[in-house]
């Protein structure tokens, strides 16, 4: 393929260590351990795409094999080893995608093709592009072979996954994790790029490129080139082509969004959503960047314009420091709640532009309530700090009579509270008076009255009655009763009869409980009617019956 015909991201592809941007200690590195002869059985290369797994393999593959050697490694005019490896068909330095050969037969493959020495370079090499596709079985049968492989092979992974390989081979690996690409250091080299392809782009568009591109030089050319192709050869690329484009929020309308949300005109906000969603913009994207806006509200005080990445310009950075002054840490904390749960919402719902509208609606009501809240605080505030009669004669609507007069509603009003306080005090006094315990039918009658399920569940079914006296009960139990039972019982006791009582556990085995009794009154009935001359005419007709439970008919009264 001629060059001139290729992308941007392949044209311009690093050949030389020289070439490679953001990752010059890791060049350095391997640069050192091959010249001290310590090359590692393995390299393993980690970091989002884009920023040089696979090209910096290629490198290294190309520095191993060079014909000229590692001090006079080829530049410009490349070497037949050099030259048939960055054409991906040198014999001895094979490339795979592990993600179209996962299988542990794929890999017995390549083990069983390692055993051959190399044909016309130093090194045989294994390129193994995103690695963690591999099967865990395809690991296994590697482990060997990478741990000690011949003087002749050489292993280089790439993966944007690392948490998906296996420690055991990791351990083996020799790892790098490259860096995502600064942000200066990106618009340098798209600079230069686009210089020698002679473009017309704007140096904000640039910076947007470098924004959206997010570290990943292939991104960035990707961009660039779209952008080089969207205009006629004379036109200027600027950032409104960008934006427009590349399907992004223009940041000043965003923030213009923000005041109109403040002000809580849903009218203008909605119209201006509306607008920003004809020209393109998804609204996955939209609540990203309004994430965005809303971490710049909230740390605007601790950024500097160089340091945002691009994302703002002079005149954006000064707009969000003016209005961050008038905004309220607290509301800003609570739109990024809300916005993050509608980022998760908008897979639920058909038509995502409605929820994006609802969304806007929502934060302005937010906003009020969060005002409302604000200036409650703010009255309280007021009412600590002054006496409620000076406030009241402050206004000049309130007479002085009219003062006394509110004073001695103020009065019967808390005399009314305090009264009907007494008397809800008083009925329940007067409730429990009527309540006698002398028995322990009483207690389980008492509890029935009071609703208190529970407490009466553990006495008929856990407990056992050893004695019950006045005000002193002596029990035993079995291993379910609940542990909190004699602390319950007690307080419920002073409740209802306002004195204390005694409870003491025995070690007697004291009376059966209440569910025992019931379940052996129930057996001797149902030996009882067995016996029953009835019961037998029936076994005589259906012999195969069988009787299985007797229900006890309770007495009206």
């Amino acid at each position: 393929m001629n060059k001139n015909t290729k992308v941007l991201a392949l044209k311009y592809r690093p050949q030389v260590f020289e070439d490679l941007i953001g990752q010059e200690i890791v060049s350095e590195t391997i640069l050192n351990s091959i010249k001290a002869n310590k090359i590692p059985n393995a390299y393993l290369f980690t970091g989002i795409r884009g920023v040089g797994k696979t090209t910096i393999a290629r490198i290294i593959a190309k520095t191993l094999n060079c014909l000229n050697g590692i001090d006079k490694l080829c530049k410009k005019d490349l070497c037949e080893n050099c030259n048939s490896i960055s054409n991906s068909n040198h014999i001895d330095v094979l490339e795979m995608d592990a993600a179209s050969k996962t299988g542990v037969d794929d890999v017995r493959d390549l083990i069983e093709f390692s055993r051959y020495g190399p044909t016309s370079a130093k090194y045989k090499i294994f390129i193994i592009d995103e690695v963690h596709m591999l099967s865990k079985q395809a690991f296994n049968a590697l482990l060997k072979t990478l741990e000690e492989p011949p003087e002749y092979l050489k292993f280089i992974f790439a993966t944007t996954e690392i948490k998906k390989i296996p420690i055991t081979v990791i351990s083996r690996c020799q790892r790098f994790d490259l860096p995502r690409v600064k942000s200066m250091e990106l618009l340098k080299f798209i600079e230069k790029i686009k210089d020698k392809e002679n473009g017309k782009v704007s140096e904000e568009a640039l910076k947007f490129i470098v924004k959206a591109s997010e570290g990943s030089v292939r991104d960035a050319l990707s961009l660039l080139d779209r952008a080089l192709l969207s205009i006629d050869k004379n036109a200027e690329f600027n950032l409104e082509h960008a934006q427009k484009i590349f399907g992004y929020v223009d940041k000043f309308q965003l923030i213009n969004l923000f005041k109109l949300i403040f002000q809580g005109n849903e009218e203008k906000v909605l119209k201006m959503y509306r607008s920003i969603y004809d020209q393109g913009v998804e609204p996955n994207i939209f609540i990203n960047d309004f994430l965005e806006l809303l971490y710049y509200f909230k740390n605007i005080e601790s950024l500097t314009l160089e340091g945002t990445n691009f994302s703002l310009n002079d005149k954006e950075f000064e707009e969000i420091k003016e209005i961050a002054k008038n905004v309220d840490a607290k509301s800003i904390i609570l739109f990024w709640q809300f916005t993050i749960k509608t980022l998760s919402e908008l897979d639920i719902v058909s038509n995502q532009n409605l929820s994006i509208e609802m969304f806007l609606i929502r934060l302005i009501h937010l906003k009020e309530i969060s005002d409302n809240r604000k200036e409650l605080d703010q009255s309280k505030n007021d009412t600590k700090l002054h006496n409620k009669n000076d406030i009241i004669l402050k206004n000049k609507s309130i007479q002085k009579e009219d003062f006394f007069d509110l004073k001695n509603k103020t009065i019967d009003q808390i005399k009314n509270v305090i009264q009907e306080k007494k008397t809800e005090q008083s009925d329940k006094k007067i409730e429990n008076e009527n309540l006698t315990i002398s028995s322990f039918k009483d207690l389980l009658n008492v509890c029935n009255l009071k609703k208190e399920i529970k407490l009466k569940y553990e006495l008929e079914n856990n407990v056992n009655l050893v004695s019950f006296e006045n005000q002193r009960i002596e029990i035993s139990f079995n291993e379910d009763l609940d542990k909190e039972f004699i602390k319950i019982l007690s307080s419920k006791l002073y409740e209802w009869t306002d004195s204390r009582w005694i409870i003491t556990l025995s070690k007697k085995k004291g009376e059966i409980s209440k569910k025992e009794k019931e379940l052996i009154l129930k057996k001797d009935l149902l030996e009882k009617v067995k016996k029953n001359q009835i019961y037998k005419n029936i076994l005589e007709k259906f012999s195969d019956a069988e009787l299985i439970d007797v229900e006890i008919e309770k007495e009206n009264d």
